[in-house]
């Protein structure tokens, strides 16, 4: 899934960033961050978990109409609100990754 994708980039990231001798970096384990440099990656974790609650929030509400407990409006609403944050998760990857990129071409 794409959020699996994130965090494993969200820790090579605190890998090489640690390789570089970087000790504002974020951690790669579930301690809290701190630093003024972590912001961003707190930023990132942060967006992470959120994806991934409201992917488990309509999934729930799938199963829940499935068996007829719930609303379809409700699990309609879920769903768009999943996919938007699915969306929204993609594109800060991609803004990443070109920044990466673009980073890398510079060093040359």
């Amino acid at each position: 899934m794409a959020t699996t994708s994130i965090a494993n980039a969200l820790s090579a990231y605190a890998n090489v960033a640690k390789s570089f001798g970087d000790t504002t970096a974020a951690p790669a384990d579930d301690q809290a961050v701190t630093g003024s440099g972590s912001d961003f990656a707190a930023l990132l974790r942060k967006g992470v978990e959120s994806a991934i609650d409201s992917g488990k929030k309509s999934e729930q509400l799938s199963q829940q109409a499935l068996a007829g407990k719930a609303d379809i409006p409700e699990v309609v609403a879920a769903v768009s609100n999943a996919e938007l944050t699915l969306q929204t998760v993609v594109a800060v990857r991609d803004k990443v990754v070109n920044a990466y990129n673009d980073i890398l071409k510079m060093s040359f």
